[in-house]
């Protein structure tokens, strides 16, 4: 296997944004109802799910459609769906979004709605709501004629097959033929087996069960992989395959060229709900950009690995493709400095998943085990620990001038380093309430130096329904004291 090519860069990232992408097929609304099961139903051996919220997103074409607006890329989404209040909510978010969408009403048919129930980070189940029946000749028609005038407009296209009747036989051929006489790029994320059926496209995304059913193999070793991708090419009449692997990353194959494999860049796996979308659209948005097939994949890979450490259906944007392309370079540890946009991202995925999220914070100029111990009582506090950093200028403040000892970037790279600190943000208030404010944090955690009523935002925390805990000192430890010694020595 061939791992040769020139990696991506900032400026890759950044020729995606403008990008015009046509996105054609299958569209749905993805609920998700979360909430708590305490106990199992008196009627059954069945767990009663206690609704406490809902959220409801574009899904299937629509979340690829998500996926790249979040990227900066210029989508139109051409699809079918019902004339009824699924349909409406559905154009509302694509109108909310700001994408350009040609949506065609049928009466006859029904909006597809996937409706998930979720408890402690976990789907319990999922209910649908579909009609999956391929549209009628007249309509297959009427989005064909659309379809000729969006591509017309598109540098890249993009087929979302998911087997719920709009990507007909008819619809297919009308989208591969007028891209192919475009000159641009038309890309296939598949259903089935039947891989003829996108003959002419430019490439295929399957992931490795579809994959062997459309190659009629076995898809396991990374060379079942790359002899089952060729088979497919040879049958569709494409240019490559970009195969999904999960876990194992993904594989590029051209036909005659040498296959690459793409290893896995996600450490933290919450959901793969879309991941299929997110590598749909980043791939082809790097091609649409003018990328050499390698780095799209390369591109498509870094999203794949921020997607799957979301919580349902999820999108990626350019400064999250950035961080994974400097995170896959760098230290973990560097990671985990986070801004506050970054933190807002962070922090949203953490509570999506129901972990609890603590805060403590300080100067931390010189590493000492009085550090250590605050730090751990605080981590054992929460499930994700957030320390807020004083910057060089508050600690000159509020320690006088010749500290801090260490600068703001060197004491942030140590914390960072330690196992219990989940993400490190600075601040350059004296307190850090405004941090608090943002944050709202589960738990805040300060030395018992200090009182309950000494402890600044203790008040706000326990107003939103959290704790103030109090940890234990280890006497004999601080930087004031080892800089004395030093002086002294």
């Amino acid at each position: 296997m061939s791992d040769a090519g020139s990696s991506p860069s900032l400026a890759d990232i950044e020729a995606l944004a403008g990008r015009r992408v046509a996105v054609i097929g299958d569209v749905m609304l993805d609920r998700y109802v979360y909430g708590r099961v305490e106990r199992i139903s008196p009627e059954g051996p069945i767990p009663v799910h206690r609704a406490e919220r809902e959220t409801v997103s574009l899904g299937g074409a629509g979340n690829v459609v998500r996926n790249l607006a979040s990227l900066g890329v210029a989508p139109t989404l051409l699809t079918v769906t019902g004339a009824d209040p699924a349909g409406e909510e559905l154009a509302a978010l694509l109108e909310e979004l700001g994408a350009d969408s040609r949506l065609l009403r049928d009466p006859a048919r029904q909006t597809t709605v996937k409706q998930r129930y979720v408890a402690s980070g976990q789907q319990l189940f999922r209910s649908d709501r579909e009609d999956a029946r391929p549209l009628s000749a007249e309509t297959a028609a009427e989005l064909s004629a659309a379809i000729h005038d969006a591509i017309a407009e598109a540098e890249a296209v993009i087929l979302s097959d998911y087997a719920k009747g709009v990507l007909t036989p008819t619809v297919l051929a009308a989208a591969i033929e007028a891209a192919r006489s475009a000159g641009i790029p038309v890309i296939a994320d598949p259903k089935g087996a039947d891989a003829a059926r996108y003959r002419g496209a430019s490439y295929l995304t399957p992931n490795r069960g579809e994959l062997a059913a459309a190659s009629g193999q076995a898809a396991g070793s990374q060379e079942d992989v790359a002899a089952a991708c060729e088979i497919v090419i040879a049958a569709a009449e494409l240019d490559g395959v970009l195969a999904t692997l999960g876990a194992a990353g993904m594989l590029l194959a051209r036909g005659g060229a040498a296959p690459r494999f793409l290893p896995a860049v996600a450490q933290e796996v919450f959901d793969v709900s879309g991941a299929g979308d997110t590598v749909a659209a980043v791939f082809t948005a790097g091609l649409a950009a003018g990328l050499p097939a390698e780095r799209a994949a390369e591109l498509a890979n870094l999203a794949a690995g921020v997607v799957v450490r979301k919580l349902g259906t999820a999108t990626v944007t350019p400064g999250e493709l950035l961080h994974q392309l400097h995170g896959s370079r760098l230290d973990a540890a560097e990671a985990k400095i986070l801004d506050l946009p970054a933190l807002d991202a962070r922090v949203a995925e953490w509570r999506a998943a129901e972990l609890t999220v603590g805060f403590t914070n300080g100067c931390f100029d010189l590493l000492h085990p009085g550090h250590l111990s605050l730090i751990r009582q605080a981590k054992a506090a929460c499930d994700r620990l957030v320390l807020g950093l004083n910057s060089d200028a508050s600690v000159t403040r509020l320690k006088g001038n010749g500290r801090p000892v260490q600068e703001e970037a060197a004491r942030a790279a140590v914390l960072a380093a330690l196992g219990d600190v989940s993400a490190v943000v600075l601040f350059d208030q004296d307190t850090p309430l405004e941090l608090l404010q943002r944050l709202r944090p589960d738990v805040l955690v300060k030395g018992a130096d200090y009182s309950r009523e000494q402890v600044v935002g203790g008040d706000l925390v326990e107003s939103h329904g959290g704790k103030v805990v109090l940890a234990e000192l280890l006497p004999g430890h601080s930087t004031t004291a080892t800089l004395g010694k030093l002086s002294a020595e």
